[in-house]
Formats: structure tokens, C-alpha cells, sequence
């Protein structure tokens, strides 16, 4: 594409210095740099001309500091932005090596034509973008090890320049860009508009259209101080002709003039080994997701972390230089040594049975090895023989690998609890293909999220799935549990049905089998402290949460397991035992009826329930419309288990009254381990009398399962957890698991991956839980809250749990939750509680019931509030939403309406 410039714009403009006052931006980092242009063939440069170029470079502060760079960080803006965007970089950057830490010198340019750098007033396309730097960096005579750091179309170029020189490239480091343009997607609607004829240079060069757009994409809305600074380069025409050449340059197909320099840098990504790392804002309109799965299958060894909520401007939406700082400590600089392992981290693998072990073994059996009580089609259960399931299983796993889905590739299943769902499931699981589980009660929103940024290359649901993945534009091959009539077919853009699948696997051999080391699954959390995460689990991994189970509650072959929270009825062909789920509505667990569960465990003989807190909250209120069959086949269950959240002593007795035969267990655990350690009914009883053990108080959730071990990091005065891992009794601080079926990583999310082992001895495998507790004398850990929901007030840390016990003892009071309002450091307690009746409107509690809530909580209480009903998460419908109910509470109490938090 060509693109000629308005007379204005093409005037030579020399290079400068930015104006002082621009917020964040230190003069001292300015210099301005002669470079002599090197020639390009048939490029039209004149030999031996010479650019200025401005740029920031914190060099000369490093060597007043007397310190010594571990090497260059090499940064390159994009369009149209300038070397500002780099300035928390570079201040970060000298404010470690104040401190004695690793001394990065950060270069960070104004590309020709752009910034603060020399108007040339000629075509600057990717190849010559790309000499440029090559020509800056000879002139600053920059050797290695050099890491590039790049955005928009500026890492395009750092690229260029990387894989250019090896000799002296250490790493590479990107925030959201583009690497390559699939032939088949239409690059992204912003720049097709910004190409448009007629468009490109009134609405890049004539006007600030292009710039104001850019700047408008912040999250939070960029302050008008940053935004002029932003603009501070670009007042005038003259001065914009850069930013409508870049947009003139971008190869929109092969006959372009860069398409070729693009491809090169592209394809040569995949010989670099450096470390890499990949900082992505998926909310970015221009630089999708799409072109992350690009990169990442380009770099497949890099480090990546999807910031949610974060755009394109993604170095003003969060702190990128700290995570970029953080990880060249951890990739470049810290080379510790390997270290073995303490203990052994997996279990043995003589006794690690792959997920499918039941599924061979028991494939000529005509014993039951689930039941679909809501098959949709009829009124009767759906009993399913492991002999159909093994045959099933088979078929699709066949199946799938004839239409192209090989080990490794991602399956996004949207299909609800059923026995669909687990022959599908074990059919990806025994193929090698990664299994993507995102639960509808994510809600749509986070079920979006989920699904995007998992990057799944197919796609098996129902109906409402498949619609919801059409209408959202989630990635990935469709593929239909049902068949559809061929319009739905189209408009849904379904491939196939599982019946298709079922008949082309139907004779066909299945590939080798997928190693224990193999990524197996990317299960999500549910959400209820923030956005959720996918967590990745191996092979190896799964398998030793099955033998966890059948070590712990001797779940296993034979057993009749109902499962109320899905997850665990998936895992029942694993143990061997028959399963089932009950029916019930799986996005709102408070809905399971006690009928709906003697039904479940009457149809397979159940010895063994597990259900949520607020399923078996619901459960207990609903008994009364159980019929003495009911209670009969209930009378044969020998465990039942419940979590997800605390589980108070009365709720728990009051369901052992209706399985009197089974024992009660409450074991604590979450998505990323779910089964860390366990306590019974008498437990909780025989820790309730024990003042001692209780210490700071909490909710006591037994000791350790025999393949785990737990450690308290004690919580400092601001709340952070800083102790080094203890097993010392009665200390307050986050806790920390370790356990062969531990998760193995967070996908995408490599910030949140470092904050998870933290201080944990290298080497081994521990996951920080983001629970706040404590142990006791006798081994026991008592939990007591969250992290982000610890109160800082003048007198100490407070955790919530303790109060909300106390307080939810109380004649009159369901529930209750402990916020803190006010700046960290003096924060102000708030009890903010549910009421027996419910509340019908929002208020201040009465003051009888204020007296009574300060009398036993323990701590000073500034205020006591009482609604309807307190704000809980979507999957099990009991965690209480304490940072949501903290900023609720701080508003109604600086004179916001009263209103439902």
C-alpha cells in the first residue's frame, strides 16, 4: 500500500527534548543520539545520512550509583505512542538498583518520525524500522545480553531486531502485539477503518482521530495529565505524519511491501530460545487473544500472564515493569541451583492408575457405572454399564482423533453434568486432548472469560453452549452433543454431532495414550475472589487426587457415590465406583432438595455423599418432605461429605441426623487441591471444647490428609503474609499445601503462578492458598478467613471469621460477615449480618442486636448492619463476597443510599 503524506506533514522537524513537567517522566533520562543511517537495497536512503533520534536512558544514573548493569533492556513504542509509555519501566528499573538489587539499564527509543525523535519526511516500512534500531543500537555501541521489551507495532520491531542479532539477545519481553496475519481473519476492525480510503491520513495525520482513539482505550480512563503528555510530540500536523506511515505499513495482505519483512520476523521467532515473556491485556480491541495463541505457539516456552481487565494500553492499566522486573529476576538473573526434593512430590508409579484404568478394566461388565437422573429425554433415569461407557469412551476418543483432534489440543466442554458429559470427558482424557472445564456457574460473563482465555481449539456442548459460543464469538471447532437440524447446524457453525463421532470411531484403533507428565485438564475456580483462574492439572496430578480420595474415605470399587457438586461425580469412573448427580439445577447448588438426594443414593445404593454447603443447607430445610423410603435409603449411606466453604457444627449435625448411619467429614481443600485435610463431625465437636486449640479463633477443618502437609506464613501488621513456612502452633498467617495432588500450574497467568510458591524452598511443589489460619497444638488447621479480606486496624490484624462465628451464634442472626472500612492500617470493623426472619429492607440493626453482636465479637465494632441477604458467589452459593460487601459498607456509611449490597 502507498501512501502519500500532506505537504505539512512531510516537513523536516529536528529532534528535541519533551517538555519538562510531563507526570512521571524525569528530564534527567533525555538524551538525544546522531545516528548514520545504513542503506537498505532499492530503499531510496541516501549512504551516510545521519538521524537524531531522543530516547530515555537511565545509564548515567546507574553510574552515579556506582552500579553495574546485569544487562540492557531495549524498549520499542508502537503507535502512536512514544517513549513515555516506557517511564514506569525506567523508574522501577533505577529504584532497584538504589536498593543493591540487580541494576537494569533500560533504553527506551522514540522511533524515527515519532516522539520526540527526527522528522525524516520519508517512508519508514518494517524493514527499514528494523535497520533503524539495528543502526541506533551500533551507534550506542550495545552489546550483549540485551532483553527487547515491545508493544503495538514496536514489537514487531524489537522482534525484527532479536532475532537479528542472537549474539547478543538475552531474552525478549512483549506487551500486546502482532506477529503475523492470518490469511483466513480479517485484521482487526479498528485498523481496517483507520486504512480506509479517504480515512488514513485525515483521520491519522490531518486530525488527532487515530491518537485520541488510541489514548481513549485505557482501563481506567487515562488521566488528562497522561494524556496530554501522550499528545505533548503530536500537536500538529507536521508532526503526525509519523503515525499515519506507520498505520500506511501494515501488511493487510501478501502483496504489500512489509508482508515479506513480517513473515521473516514471524518464522524466525521459532528458532529463539531465550526466555520470553508475553504481558497481554485481553481487552484489547486491536490485539486480541488471537494473536497471543500466535505468539505463544511461535514462543511455546514462554512465560505468559493475561491481565484481566487490562486493554491494549496495558502499560497503563496495570504494573507491567514490576512483573517485567520480577521475571527477569526469577529467568536471567537468580540462577539458583537445582535443588532435589525434601519429600517425594508424586505418588509412586506403581500405584498411580491412569484415569481410564477402570474403563479398560471393567469393559465387558454389565454392572452400573453411572446414572443420569435428568437424561432430558423422558421421565426415567438413564442407567449407563461401565460396558457402555468403555465402549462409548472409546468411540469418541476414536472419533476426535479422525477429525483432527490430536494430544495436546484444547476441548472446551459446555455440556452440563451427565452421563454426555463423562463419556466425552474420558474420551478427551484417554486421547490426550486437555479438557477445559468452566462451569455454567461462572455466569456468562465469567464463563466468557473463561473460555477466551483458555484458547480452546474445539468446542463440545448443548445446545445453549454452542448458542452462547456463536453469539459471544468464543473460539474453537463446534462440535454438538445433540444432532441438529442442518439450518441449526449452520447457524451455529457445528462441524459435527457426538453420533458422528461415535460412528466414525466405531472401528477405528485409538494413538498411544498420553504420559503422566501431560497437561490433562484446565479446571476453573469458581470465581468468588475474583476473576476466575484456570488451574492445570497433568495426568499424574489427577490420578493422585482419585487415589487421594480412595486413601482418605476408601471411595473406590463397588462404592455408590452421589456427587452434588459435579466435579466429583466426574471423577467416579476414575475410582471405579458408581456415580451419579442428582437433579438439580448444577448453577445453583441451594436448589438440591433432600428428595432429589434419597432419589439419587436410592438409585445406586449410595454409601457415600458429597454435596455443598448450600446444597446441604437446602437439603436439611427441605426434609421434611422426605417419605419414609426416602429416609430408609438415606439410613444406608456410610459418609457423607460437605465443602467448598465452612461448614458450621449445627448445619453438619443436623444433616447427620438424616444419614444416621454414615459418618460426617468436612474436608477443606479448592480447586487447585481438593482434598488437603479432613475432620469429622466429633472432631469439630471435640475442637469446639478445646479453648486452647482454638486460639485466634476460625472454623477447624482437621489435620492433614496422609499425603499432604501444611505450613503457616505468619501474617505481618499490614496483613501480608511474610513468615518463612512453620508448623509452630497459634500463629496467624496464610496457608501454604503441599501434596502430590497439588495443581501443577495457573494457565496463563504467571504472576499469580510466582505469588502462589513465594518463599517456598526451590525445588519443591507448594501452592500458597490465599486462606488465612492457623494450626494448633495437636496438628489441626483452623481457617479464618481470606487474604484480601484480613482487617488492618489501629490495634492489630483481625481476621473474619472469628467474629462472624460468634456473632452468627447469636439468637436472631443466619449469618453474619466481617468487612473493614477505612485506609489499611486504621480500618474500622463492620458486622454486616443476615436476620431470623430476613431483614426486609437495609438498615442499622437494632440496638438490642448491635449490643449483642459487640458484646461477643472481640473485637471494637463501629457499626452493625443488617440485610435481606448477604452477597455470595455463583458456584456454591456460600462464600460470603467480602470485598464486595467491604466497598458496600464503606458507602452507606459516608451517606450512600441504603441499598441491597
Amino acid at each position: 500500500m502507498s501512501f502519500r503524506l500532506p505537504r505539512t506533514a512531510t516537513a523536516l522537524a529536528p529532534a528535541s527534548v519533551p517538555p519538562s513537567g510531563l507526570p512521571g517522566l524525569d528530564p534527567d533520562w533525555s538524551r538525544i543520539v546522531d545516528v548514520v543511517e545504513s542503506s537498505l537495497a532499492d530503499d531510496g536512503t541516501a549512504p551516510g545520512a545521519s538521524h537524531a533520534w531522543h530516547l530515555l536512558d537511565n545509564g548515567e544514573q546507574l553510574a552515579a550509583l556506582g552500579a553495574e548493569p546485569v544487562g540492557t533492556i531495549l524498549c520499542v513504542h508502537g503507535n502512536p505512542t512514544w517513549s513515555y509509555l516506557w517511564r514506569d519501566l525506567v523508574a522501577q528499573a533505577t529504584a532497584a538498583a538504589t536498593t543493591g538489587r540487580p541494576a537494569w539499564r533500560v533504553i527506551a527509543v522514540d522511533q524515527l518520525d515519532m516522539g520526540f525523535s527526527e522528522r525524516t519526511g520519508v517512508a519508514r516500512p518494517l524493514a527499514r524500522r528494523v535497520r533503524d534500531l539495528d543502526d541506533l543500537t551500533r551507534a550506542l555501541g550495545l552489546t550483549g545480553p540485551v532483553v527487547t521489551f515491545g508493544h503495538d507495532w514496536g514489537g514487531v520491531v524489537s522482534l525484527g531486531w532479536a532475532v537479528d542479532h542472537p549474539e547478543h539477545l538475552a531474552g525478549v519481553m512483549l506487551l500486546n502485539t502482532a506477529i503475523h496475519q492470518s490469511d483466513t481473519e480479517p485484521i482487526p476492525a479498528p485498523l481496517r477503518l483507520a486504512l480506509a480510503r479517504g480515512v488514513l491520513g485525515a483521520g491519522t495525520v490531518t486530525t488527532t482521530a487515530f491518537l485520541d482513539t488510541t489514548l481513549a482505550l485505557g482501563h481506567p480512563a487515562l488521566p488528562a495529565a497522561v494524556k496530554n503528555a501522550y499528545r505533548a510530540p503530536y500537536r500538529t500536523p507536521a508532526r503526525r505524519g509519523g503515525i499515519g506511515g506507520f498505520v500506511a505499513d501494515i501488511p493487510v495482505d501478501a502483496r504489500h511491501d512489509s508482508h515479506a519483512e513480517l513473515d521473516r520476523i514471524a518464522e524466525s521467532l521459532r528458532s529463539l530460545t531465550v526466555p520470553a515473556l508475553l504481558l497481554w491485556g485481553p481487552r484489547d480491541p486491536i490485539f486480541s487473544d488471537r494473536y497471543l495463541d500466535d505468539l505463544s505457539d511461535r514462543l511455546p516456552h514462554a512465560a505468559v500472564h493475561r491481565f484481566e481487565g487490562a486493554g491494549h494500553l496495558i502499560a497503563e492499566d496495570v504494573d507491567y515493569a514490576g512483573a517485567a522486573l520480577g521475571w527477569l529476576a526469577e529467568s536471567l538473573v537468580e540462577l539458583s541451583p537445582v535443588v532435589e526434593l525434601v519429600e517425594t512430590q508424586t505418588a509412586p508409579a506403581d500405584v498411580l492408575q491412569p484415569l481410564w484404568h477402570y474403563l479398560d478394566e471393567l469393559r465387558d461388565s454389565d454392572e452400573t457405572a453411572l446414572i443420569d437422573m435428568a437424561p432430558g429425554k423422558g421421565t426415567d433415569p438413564r442407567v449407563v454399564s461401565w460396558r457402555l461407557l468403555s465402549r462409548r469412551v472409546r468411540e469418541i476418543a476414536a472419533g476426535l482423533h479422525q477429525i483432527g483432534v490430536r494430544r495436546g489440543d484444547r476441548v472446551s466442554l459446555l455440556v452440563p453434568p451427565s452421563a454426555d458429559l463423562t463419556a466425552v470427558l474420558y474420551a478427551c482424557i484417554r486421547l490426550g486432548a486437555i479438557v477445559v472445564v468452566a462451569d455454567a456457574g461462572l455466569g456468562l460473563t465469567g464463563l466468557t472469560r473463561a473460555v477466551r482465555g483458555a484458547r480452546p481449539d474445539h468446542v463440545i456442548g448443548a445446545l445453549p453452549g454452542l448458542m452462547a459460543a456463536r453469539a459471544l464469538g468464543w473460539p474453537g471447532q463446534r462440535i454438538s452433543v445433540n444432532r441438529l437440524p442442518t439450518a441449526s447446524r449452520r447457524a451455529l457453525g457445528v462441524s459435527y454431532a457426538l453420533a458422528d463421532l461415535i460412528s466414525l470411531g466405531r472401528d477405528e484403533e485409538l494413538p498411544e495414550p498420553p504420559q503422566p507428565d501431560d497437561v490433562a485438564a484446565v479446571l476453573f475456580t469458581s470465581g468468588s475472589t475474583g476473576p476466575a483462574k484456570g488451574v492445570v492439572y497433568t495426568h499424574g496430578q489427577l490420578s493422585a487426587v482419585s487415589r487421594a480420595l480412595h486413601a482418605q474415605y476408601g471411595v473406590g470399587r463397588g462404592t455408590g457415590l452421589v456427587a452434588g457438586f459435579a466435579p466429583f461425580a466426574l471423577l467416579g469412573p476414575a475410582l471405579g465406583a458408581r456415580s451419579v448427580t442428582p437433579h438439580m439445577d448444577v448453577t445453583a447448588p441451594k436448589t438440591l432438595t433432600a428428595t432429589a438426594v434419597a432419589a439419587a443414593v436410592a438409585a445406586i445404593d449410595a454409601t457415600v455423599v458429597f454435596l455443598s454447603p448450600a446444597a446441604l443447607a437446602n437439603v436439611v430445610a427441605t426434609q421434611g418432605e422426605l417419605t419414609p423410603a426416602d429416609r430408609a435409603a438415606l439410613a444406608r449411606v456410610t459418609s457423607f461429605l460437605s465443602a467448598g466453604a465452612p461448614v458450621s457444627e449445627p448445619l453438619l449435625a443436623s444433616a447427620a441426623a438424616l444419614m444416621p448411619g454414615a459418618s460426617a467429614h468436612t474436608p477443606y481443600g479448592m480447586t487447585e487441591g481438593l482434598l488437603m485435610t479432613d475432620i469429622t463431625l466429633d472432631g469439630i465437636r471435640e475442637a469446639a471444647i478445646d479453648d486452647e486449640a482454638r486460639g485466634p479463633g476460625g472454623v477447624c477443618v482437621g489435620r492433614p490428609t496422609a499425603t499432604t502437609r501444611v505450613r503457616i506464613s505468619a501474617l505481618d501488621e499490614t496483613g501480608t503474609a511474610v513468615g518463612e513456612l512453620s508448623e509452630a502452633p497459634q500463629v496467624t498467617g496464610e496457608i501454604v499445601v503441599s501434596a502430590p495432588h497439588v495443581k501443577d500450574h495457573y494457565d496463563r497467568l504467571w504472576l499469580t503462578d510466582q505469588a502462589a510458591t513465594r518463599m517456598v524452598t526451590p525445588g519443591e511443589r507448594w501452592h500458597r492458598t490465599g486462606d488465612v489460619g492457623h494450626l494448633d497444638a495437636s496438628g489441626r488447621l483452623w481457617v479464618e478467613g481470606r487474604l484480601p479480606h484480613v482487617i488492618t486496624t489501629p490495634h492489630g490484624v483481625v481476621t473474619p471469621v472469628g467474629p462472624e462465628l460468634a456473632v452468627s451464634a447469636l439468637a436472631g442472626v443466619d449469618r453474619a460477615a466481617a468487612v473493614g472500612v477505612g485506609p489499611a492500617g486504621s480500618q474500622q470493623v463492620v458486622i454486616v449480618v443476615e436476620t431470623v426472619p430476613p431483614a426486609t429492607r437495609v438498615g442499622l440493626a437494632e440496638p438490642a442486636l448491635a449490643a449483642a453482636v459487640r458484646g461477643v465479637a472481640g473485637q471494637p465494632v463501629a457499626a452493625v448492619l443488617v440485610v435481606p441477604h448477604l452477597p455470595t458467589d455463583i458456584r456454591h452459593n456460600s462464600k460470603i463476597d467480602r470485598t464486595r460487601l467491604a466497598g458496600w459498607a464503606h458507602g452507606i456509611l459516608t451517606g450512600a443510599r441504603l441499598t441491597q449490597p
